[in-house]
């Protein structure tokens, strides 16, 4: 009998090997590398993972049900872990382990538990996650795209999407009403990554909250000084709409706004107790 998935949770069973084969496939696994799996549910996704290589294999699942059920059925490496992934402190990963990331998540929490991850797992070396198709869409839009926003440019800050395959509802038990999407994503280099992503974060969501309006309009009636110096200062048009800048013209705003980068100071990863070893 299939497992009861709860409305709550969002949860929405894949029951195809072959798709789930198809994600395991994206991290491009080693035998080297440590893998972690967010939200493994009944464990169909958990199994394909099991046959990559890898040294170690971690499980993150909110749901007790599943997390007992994964803990009893865990292989040798296996280690399953009762913990809601949007409060694991992901900066707690090491960077000296080569981390790949996997996970079908579930609808009503991909967009903060990626946006989260994002900034915070530097230790990411390659991630596959299927997400509903909407919102794969705005991850990986491009500038002038009607799906482009404060999602797109904060997660390609850090990393680069691609998005893979489209997987209807009916490879799902009990099936969604809408389509998923399972993309790939990598690592920017250093070099590339913001400098004050708080002030970054802060600044995205003012201009996209008015994504139709023209930047210089949304700068004068901002409720933060600087903006419209930034703009002017990193030689931004302020006549163009926040959906027609690329993501560099927004870092360059950025390192610009000196109100918001003194004003939002980075934070740091909270020293929560951790269950898995650095």
């Amino acid at each position: 009998m299939p497992p009861y998935a709860k409305k709550s949770l969002g949860q929405h069973f894949l029951k195809h090997d072959h798709i789930c084969d198809r994600i395991a496939a994206l991290v491009q696994a080693t035998p080297e590398d440590w893998l972690l799996e967010i939200g493994p549910g009944p464990g169909a996704l958990t199994r394909a993972a099991e046959r990559l290589p890898h040294a170690r294999l971690f499980l993150l699942e909110k749901d007790e049900r599943f997390a007992l059920e994964r803990q009893r059925e865990a292989a040798e490496g296996t280690q399953a872990v009762l913990i809601d992934a949007l409060r694991f402190p992901w900066g707690r990963l090491s960077p000296a382990r080569s981390w790949k990331i996997l996970g079908n998540l579930p609808y009503n929490v991909a967009s903060p538990m990626i946006w989260d991850m994002a900034a915070r797992c530097r230790a990411m070396r390659r991630a596959a996650f299927m997400v509903q198709k909407e919102v794969g869409r705005r991850l990986a839009a491009e500038p002038g795209n009607g799906q482009y926003g404060a999602l797109s440019v904060w997660v390609q800050s850090f990393w680069k999407p691609r998005m893979e395959f489209i997987v209807g509802p009916g490879a799902f038990s009990p099936p969604p009403k809408v389509d998923s999407a399972v993309l790939s994503f990598e690592p920017l280099a250093r070099e590339r990554l913001p400098r004050h992503p708080e002030a970054l974060a802060r600044l995205v969501k003012l201009l996209f909250q008015q994504r139709r309006k023209q930047l210089g309009g949304i700068a004068r009636r901002s409720p933060w000084p600087g903006v419209a110096e930034a703009l002017a200062d990193a030689g931004v048009d302020p006549r163009l709409r926040p959906e027609e800048l690329a993501v560099d013209d927004f870092h360059r705003i950025c390192e610009r706004w000196s109100w918001g980068v003194a004003r939002f100071d980075e934070k740091k990863d909270g020293a929560g107790q951790g269950e898995i070893p650095a």
